[in-house]
Parts: structure tokens; C-alpha cells; sequence
């Protein structure tokens, strides 16, 4: 607690949070509460790993690049000085703490207070009224001698964590981590390559000069192109990378021919100007080739897909991409997806897959789809990815657990991650297990499971840890016991 004063009712954060009945609280504290964390997919710079990164203050730590919050502060009417601007950190934490009442409801509410007291032991509603209080005993804890990346991740038991790296990267900072035996989390490298298949991009042609450089080689053609990117993927899988990450607004699975491509890629590096038609096609081809180099390797690939990037051109200029002005995109995705997980899974290419729908809508397009690939060889091949993005609250994640309950095996799940770029984001493992417990519990209540704890709990720790760790190659140990 900050003050002293006697709060009416329990805080909202406690022991049974999203727990609703005793079915739930069992699975939760007896099951999941201890299981480790398998953080697959973030977006946590590796250097701050490496060097154990402290911060200067909540602000820095809590805003500082939290897109999520920039949108909320704006649509509370915030000043974008105060958001990402020059204002000092009191100010913007101020504002942070001002547009807290307005929450109610919003995810960021109970992502806020669940991150104050996990990390800071408050149990105080932020507002205005308690702004100052609890900016001042954030601050002091951040300076005490335990609050560092490193002491975050080790404190919320975490014991493997997948970035997402440009294949031009040269991964020091993973290296100085592997190397670290004081530290027992692996930091992992993820394949990123959204700028390879993205011709139609300013800066497509620099990047493809810095990749042959990456690659120590000079890429004069489509053929030299490639090589260059399967160099850099062997480096990446020397390094520890065992899957992959694509970015892409919907699928894309048009008809060409080897030729076609290696002309597109000439004009490309020839500043020449490309036609819609032929970006499609690179783009398909560039899939393609990615998902060939990750099923020779026994990667998993993961799709993210539907998301319309950058909507604002004036805060786009002014600060870039990722500042909280992305969106849901409603492109068709059905047709295209299975075209192109046909194609592979007919030639003998098509490895394990993990697929994330940003549109809420085609939940049952992906659940019905993933049916069609699953192929024997591995339990839960084809995954559907836990609620993302705009979906990552509780009816978003509620509605992936149910649908993959009733159009595949719930029980294979690989479950939650972070998909952040905060070291205080760990709750949100929490906050999922916690959801997947309650409506786990409330079935079993219900008599729509079975009422025996053991059996339904040995599924939860399965989905917290285990499926993770059998799932992917990162040679940590399932908990078996």
C-alpha cells in the first residue's frame, strides 16, 4: 500500500482476480500460478537484456514506447507533448495517471494495477488523487539495487524469451547473453524478414545492399538474393533461432513463375517502377521461399496477419511507425491461406505453423482451416495463436480459448506471450492463465467438463509451459511433474 488510509473493499488486484468460482481459484493457485514462462514472441530490444538495463523511472520504464497507452492519452485528449513529446516525466506520468478513471473497462485498467503490484507491491487505484504517491514509491523501487531487465525476467520466472530480429542483425547481444552463466534465461533470436518480401517499401533497395553485406557478398540477382538470405538464415540457426515471425496484412499465394520473379527483382534494383501485380507476386514468392528455409531447418513459423499499419500520415512523419496508429484490416484471408499451406504441406514443406488473426472475425476461419494441414507428425502442428494485438484482453482471448476449444484440441494449445516491448509485461501470463483457469472452472461447475481437478489441471499446466516447451526446439525441460 502507498497510503494509510483504510480502503473500503479489498483491492482489486488479490489472490482470486478474474478467479470466479472454486473450481477456478483450484486450477489457478494448484496449477498455473507455479508453471515457468515461455516467452515465444516479444519485442524486447536485446541489448537491454545484455546489458541488464536499469531505468531512470517509471515514466521511462511504464510510457516510454507503450503504443497502447499513447492511444489511450489521446483519445482522453492529452497533448501529444505530453505523450511523446519533451515534457519531463512527472508531467507525462501525471496524464498517465489522469486518464486512469476513464479506463474503466479498457484492458489497460487492469493491465496497470495488475503491473503496480506485481512489481511494485501497490494495491492503490492510480488517479489523480494518488499520482503523486505512487510515482515517488515507483521511482524508489525502480533505484533499489533489484530492479534491472535481468532481475524482472528472473522474478517472473521466465526461462526463455524469443525476440524478433532483422535478418541482417548481427546477434552480439543474444551471444553476450548465451555466454553469461550468472543468467539462466535464453534469450533466443526470431527471424523477422517483413522487409525482404516488401519491394514496394522506400527503402527495399538499402536493405537489400546491407543484407548482402550481412551476408558478406554482393547480390547483383534474384538467384544471389536468395542465397544471401539462406546465408543469413544458417547464421541464425547457429545462433540459437529455431522460428521464424512474418508481418503481413493478409496472405498471399499468386500463380508465377521462377523467371517472373527474377525480372521483378531486376526492375527493383534498377529503379525501375513495379505494377500492384508484380509486388503480389514477389511477395507470394518471397513467402514462399521463407517458409521453404524454415521447414528445412524444422523451424516454426508464425503469421501475423491483418493488421493496416501507419493510418496517420501526420504522426507517421512526424514520428514513425509503431506510435499507436495502427488498426484491424478487413482484407479476405480464407482463400489465399489455404493456397499457400496447400502448396507447401503438397510438397512436403509445410512445418510447424502458428497462425494469429488480428480481425476477431475470422476466428473460425483459422480454427476451421488449421484442421485441414494437421498432419500426424506432430501433436498440434498447426496452432492458433493466442489473442493478439487488439484481441489480447479478456472477450478476445476468451473467444480463441473457446474457439479452439470447439475446431481443434484446446488441450495442444502453446498458449500466451507477450508481444511487448515493456519487462513489465510478464503479467500478462498472469492475466491469461488466470482467464483460462475461469472459464476452465466455470465448465467444470457447469458439468460441461468433468469435475476432476487432476485431469483438467494436468491441461492447464500443459497450456501454461508444457506445450511450449515440447512444441518448440529451445531445450528447456517440461514440468512433468
Amino acid at each position: 500500500m502507498v497510503s494509510d488510509h483504510k480502503m473500503s473493499e479489498r483491492p482489486m488486484i488479490h489472490d482470486d482476480f478474474l478467479l470466479q468460482n472454486a473450481a477456478a481459484r483450484r486450477l489457478y493457485h494448484e496449477f498455473a500460478e507455479p508453471m515457468p514462462i515461455i516467452d515465444y514472441h516479444c519485442h524486447l530490444p536485446p541489448e537491454e537484456v545484455a546489458g541488464d538495463k536499469r531505468f531512470s523511472s517509471i515514466t521511462e520504464c511504464w510510457l516510454g514506447g507503450d503504443h497502447y497507452k499513447w492511444r489511450a492519452l489521446r483519445s482522453n485528449g492529452v497533448d501529444e507533448r505530453l505523450i511523446t513529446g519533451d515534457a519531463d516525466d512527472w508531467d507525462k506520468f501525471e496524464q498517465w495517471a489522469a486518464t486512469m478513471p476513464k479506463l474503466l473497462g479498457n484492458p489497460l485498467h487492469h493491465w496497470t494495477h495488475l503491473e503496480l503490484s506485481r512489481y511494485f507491491g501497490i494495491d492503490e487505484l492510480l488517479g489523480p488523487d494518488t499520482a503523486r504517491e505512487i510515482f515517488d514509491a515507483c521511482n524508489a523501487r525502480i533505484a533499489s539495487d533489484d530492479f534491472s531487465a535481468r532481475q524482472l525476467i528472473e522474478g517472473s520466472n521466465v526461462v526463455a524469451i524469443c525476440t524478433t530480429d532483422d535478418p541482417c542483425d548481427s546477434l552480439e547481444h543474444h551471444r553476450a547473453v548465451r555466454d553469461d552463466s550468472s543468467f539462466d534465461c535464453k534469450l533466443l533470436p526470431a527471424w523477422r524478414p517483413d522487409k525482404g518480401m516488401c519491394p514496394e517499401a522506400p527503402g527495399f533497395n538499402a536493405w537489400v545492399d546491407k543484407l548482402g553485406a550481412s551476408a558478406g557478398t554482393e547480390i547483383t540477382d534474384f538467384d544471389g538474393y536468395l542465397a544471401a538470405l539462406k546465408s543469413r538464415h544458417d547464421f541464425f540457426h547457429a545462433e540459437g533461432c529455431r522460428l521464424s515471425d512474418h508481418g503481413i496484412e493478409t496472405f498471399y499465394a499468386d500463380d508465377y513463375i521462377r523467371n517472373e520473379i527474377a525480372t521483378i527483382f531486376e526492375n527493383i534494383r534498377g529503379g525501375e517502377p513495379i505494377e500492384d501485380e508484380d509486388i503480389s507476386k514477389f511477395k507470394s514468392a518471397m513467402l514462399y521461399e521463407f517458409a521453404v528455409l524454415d521447414a528445412g531447418r524444422g523451424w516454426v513459423q508464425q503469421f501475423h496477419f491483418s493488421a493496416t499499419r501507419n493510418n496517420n500520415r501526420r504522426l507517421f512523419e512526424k514520428l514513425g511507425p509503431d506510435i499507436g496508429c495502427d488498426s484491424i484490416s478487413d482484407l479476405p484471408v480464407a482463400a489465399a491461406m489455404s493456397k499457400f499451406l496447400d502448396l507447401l504441406d503438397y510438397e512436403g514443406k509445410l512445418t510447424k505453423t502458428i497462425l494469429y488473426n488480428l480481425n476477431p472475425r475470422d476466428n473460425e476461419v483459422v480454427g476451421a482451416m488449421l484442421g485441414n494441414f494437421q498432419d500426424g507428425s506432430t501433436a498440434g502442428k498447426m496452432q492458433m495463436g493466442s489473442g493478439w494485438w487488439f484481441n489480447d484482453q479478456l472477450d478476445g482471448m476468451r473467444r480463441q480459448i473457446e474457439c479452439l476449444s470447439q475446431l481443434g484440441l484446446l488441450s495442444r494449445f502453446v498458449g500466451m506471450l507477450t508481444d511487448s516491448r515493456s519487462f513489465l509485461s510478464y503479467t500478462r501470463h498472469e492475466y491469461f492463465r488466470r482467464l483460462l483457469c475461469n472459464v476452465l472452472g466455470t465448465q467444470m461447475e457447469g458439468g460441461l467438463l468433468p469435475d476432476d481437478t487432476t485431469l483438467v489441471g494436468k491441461m492447464v499446466k500443459d497450456i501454461c509451459y508444457n506445450n511450449a516447451a515440447q512444441y518448440f526446439d529451445f531445450g528447456v525441460e517440461p514440468v512433468l511433474a
